[in-house]
């Protein structure tokens, strides 16, 4: 069964307990933007397919459909470009974790 991007966007979207709005805010687009590629009436530019994907720890072949792993290997990076996707999804987290204590 081939999954479509927009039920991908939203099961990882519901995985996090974010709303459209929070994820429009974290990877600065607008809200209307989520639903529209939620529901597979829009793409996401280059550039919001690679916040999403690190927004959700998840590589863009996985959103994709290219590939049904999750994870990003960063085998083949230098020791810095490593730093700065672990930095990239540390602030992320920080994100995501600030938002779950402003539900609360």
């Amino acid at each position: 069964m081939i999954v479509e991007l927009g039920e991908k966007l939203k099961q990882l979207r519901t995985e996090k307990h974010l709303r459209q709005d929070q994820v429009a805010c974290l990877i600065n687009v607008e809200r209307s933007s989520i639903s529209l590629w939620e529901n597979d009436l829009r793409q996401p530019t280059y550039t919001a397919l690679v916040k999403l994907a690190t927004l959700y720890g998840v590589t863009t072949d996985y959103l994709l459909g290219c590939s049904n792993d999750r994870t990003v290997d960063v085998s083949g990076l230098t020791a810095a470009e490593a730093a700065m996707i672990s930095d990239l999804v540390a602030s992320m987290t920080a994100k995501n974790k600030k938002l779950e204590e402003l539900r609360k």
